[in-house]
């Protein structure tokens, strides 16, 4: 049994490293998307009610309801962007770039409130050493998946790289989400 679960641990490492060039993608897509938030934050500035809405839902929640809710939101999330690759791996890339903003938006509001400034971005740091390869690795895998369509035997690929993709999740992107929900869970719980 033990020898089984290592193989599936090293098949999901091996794909992931095959994935390495799509997982870059997502991450230069976020990171742009996010300087775009930045610099622009004047032009998103109906983030608002979404954040709010958000801030809504969490407040009240026991620090077990928090951890649950944002893992859940991840744990969603992370899997859309995977299973909606199939359509060509666009909604992927729409993930990576809407999340970038949001982060990037977050990023430039938040240092315009004095006494707030970079310290938000610290604050982001802790889970996001584990949810954003999470979520770059979905973003990755969902736009690789997409990517099967443009190939010979695009039906065997997809299949194989389906597969493939869900395994990495289970073994290799849940394990990080429950990690960054419970550090973030925590974070807000503690600091209010």
């Amino acid at each position: 049994m033990r020898r089984r679960k290592n193989n599936i641990v090293s098949e999901s490492l091996i794909y992931l490293k095959e994935s390495k060039n799509y997982i870059f993608i997502a991450v230069l897509l976020f990171v742009l998307s996010g300087l775009i938030g930045f610099i622009f934050y004047n032009n998103f500035l109906f983030f608002d009610k979404f954040l709010k809405d958000i801030v809504d839902k969490i407040s009240g929640l026991s620090l077990t309801g928090l951890i649950l809710y944002i893992f859940y939101n991840n744990a969603l999330s992370a899997l859309i962007a995977i299973l909606l690759g199939v359509a060509f791996g666009v909604f992927p890339v729409l993930n990576a770039l809407l999340n970038g903003t949001l982060i990037g938006y977050v990023l430039a509001r938040a240092s315009q409130i004095e006494g707030v400034g970079l310290g938000v971005a610290w604050r982001l740091v802790p889970h996001g050493i584990f949810e954003l390869p999470a979520i770059f690795i979905a973003i990755g895998l969902g736009i690789r998946l997409g990517a099967s369509f443009f190939n010979k035997n695009s039906n065997v690929i997809f299949r194989e790289r389906f597969k493939k993709s869900i395994v990495c999740y289970l073994v290799v992107i849940v394990p990080l989400l429950i990690v960054a929900a419970c550090i973030e869970g925590l974070l807000i719980f503690y600091s209010g």
